[in-house]
């Protein structure tokens, strides 16, 4: 451990108006001069970023938590494909994965297009 750090955040909850404020600690091998205070800040951002992108998704759209894949590699098999999918439609510029995921459901000829002629190969 070289430093750490207090992170206090105040959220306004759009619905309701209500305010909520949350303090946080991290620590981190990092000294004060390879990683100044807001230097600190940017990778807290950057990891939220990650975990709104990319972890949220999984969880929520893709609902990875609940599959019951337990048996040899199935599992990893499965992540595989998410990922795939994932980063095919990220590639093709969909922002709301949901959104995308409903559409190709409607129209599996461009599913099966968008796997065939990937985003740059089109």
């Amino acid at each position: 451990m070289a430093q750490c750090f207090k992170l206090s955040r105040r959220t306004i909850q759009l619905a309701t108006g209500a305010v909520r404020t949350e303090t946080v600690y991290g620590i981190i091998s990092l000294t004060p001069d390879q990683a100044s205070p807001q230097a600190l800040l940017t990778f807290v951002q950057q990891h939220w970023t990650i975990e709104n992108k990319l972890h949220w998704v999984k969880d929520v759209t893709f609902d990875e938590d609940r599959c019951q894949l337990r048996v040899g590699r199935k599992h990893h098999l499965m992540a595989l494909v998410r990922n795939t999918a994932l980063s095919l439609l990220r590639l093709d510029g969909h922002q709301n994965i949901a959104s995308a995921l409903r559409s190709f459901a409607a129209r599996p000829e461009a599913a099966l297009a968008l796997v065939a002629y990937p985003p740059g190969e089109r």
